[in-house]
């Protein structure tokens, strides 16, 4: 079985993308979330060794998740992939925890070889 793995994105056709790329190889994608709440949910819920996640979202934004999510599990391997280019923000992301930041529009293999870097 392969690594268990959290997609969060507020778009469905990039949700779709992330979890065709994921199981071609290799990985159980576990559960999707829309926002930050929902990824801290999961999370909790269903503890996956990976965890994909958006910066800019409804409700509660990337960042804010990160910090939820390592303030619980501070082991948590979180893989940034999002549209926003701006430097401040993928610093304040990796700051918060994340291990890697991936910009969209995304070659497939950046997201396989990311995921294998962070321990998936």
């Amino acid at each position: 079985m392969g690594k268990k793995v959290l997609i969060t994105d507020d778009t469905a056709f990039m949700r779709m993308t992330l979890r065709n790329v994921l199981e071609k190889n290799g990985y159980e994608v576990v559960a999707e979330a829309e926002d930050g709440f929902q990824a801290v949910e999961k999370y909790q819920e269903l503890k996956p060794d990976l965890v994909t996640m958006d910066i800019t979202m409804p409700n509660m934004d990337g960042i804010t998740a990160i910090k939820k999510i390592m303030a619980e599990d501070p082991q948590a391997k979180i893989v940034v992939v999002s549209a926003m280019g701006q430097k401040a923000l993928v610093i304040e992301a990796l700051n918060s925890g994340a291990k890697d930041f991936i910009v969209k529009p995304f070659q497939p293999d950046r997201i396989v070889e990311a995921l294998q870097k962070v321990g998936g």
